[in-house]
């Protein structure tokens, strides 16, 4: 992608870019989800080799714990 961007020369050297308004919130937005994709891939890296539970056993395992006998669920009164 390429930005319509102008540059200011300070010295002789790049000092400053100068950019549209959208084009800088669309860098933005980019640079966050970066962040966020960089985040997750290092989430499960950290979690690689933990012990995991699949979906469906989830479910049967909350089913079962909800239907104990002399447990109450729901709303308090």
């Amino acid at each position: 992608m390429t930005y319509d961007v102008q540059i200011i020369r300070k010295n002789g050297k790049k000092e400053f870019a100068v950019l549209p308004y959208a084009d800088f919130i669309k860098i933005q937005e980019d640079l966050a989800d970066y962040e966020d994709l960089r985040r997750l891939r290092e989430a499960k890296e950290s979690e690689k080799g933990a012990p995991t539970i699949g979906l469906r056993d989830l479910k049967k395992s909350l089913v079962r714990r909800m239907n104990r006998p002399g447990k109450r669920h729901g709303v308090r009164r």
